[in-house]
């Protein structure tokens, strides 16, 4: 499946939740995740989207452990099936 597609699908399911997905950009540091999902009740984590099956690259990684040690959640998505379990967990923090 695209990523494109899966990213869609994300955005939509947030919004349902009552909640925002935004596309994140940070032009001076590569490997950032592609979503900041927040959800009501002040929750919220990352999400890195891939296309069906890929993996991140290992600068994603790396942001990916930085974040985890800031005490962000930080996902990867790769899957229109793991969407409604990552909210969930999301909301469950």
């Amino acid at each position: 499946m695209r990523e494109k597609y899966i990213e869609q699908r994300l955005v939509k399911a947030v919004k349902a939740a009552g909640g925002m997905a935004l596309k994140f950009i940070s032009p001076s540091l590569a490997g950032m995740p592609d979503r900041l999902v927040l959800l009501p009740e002040s929750k919220m984590a990352f999400v890195e989207v891939k296309r069906s099956g890929m993996k991140p690259r290992p600068l994603q990684i790396r942001r990916h452990e930085i974040l985890r040690r800031l005490g962000f959640k930080v996902y990867v998505l790769d899957e229109q099936q793991q969407i409604e379990v990552i909210l969930n967990e999301i909301q469950a923090t």
